[in-house]
């Protein structure tokens, strides 16, 4: 499901800038990342600490808010580790 959400943060492409500033990582160090559990985590806590993008990421992949926050707990650095 985060990997969805990286997706949707390409597609979008705003979120994915604005998301690469915010991380310092650039667009070549990403791709050699994506499947890494900590920086889908930072993700997630990107995208959940915008509210602007986690309604879009909701609304185009037809989520509930609680699902983006269970798959922010899945991932490495959860409060509830």
């Amino acid at each position: 499901m985060a990997l969805g959400v990286l997706a949707w943060a390409a597609a979008e492409g705003d979120a994915l800038n604005d998301f690469l500033g915010f991380s310092g990582l650039d667009i070549d160090e990403l791709r050699a990342r994506a499947a890494e559990p900590e920086l889908l985590a930072a993700l997630m806590d990107f995208i959940l600490g915008h509210e602007k993008y986690a309604a879009a990421v909701c609304a185009a992949e037809g989520l509930g808010a609680e699902t983006l926050h269970a798959v922010r707990r899945a991932l490495p650095g959860s409060a509830l580790e």
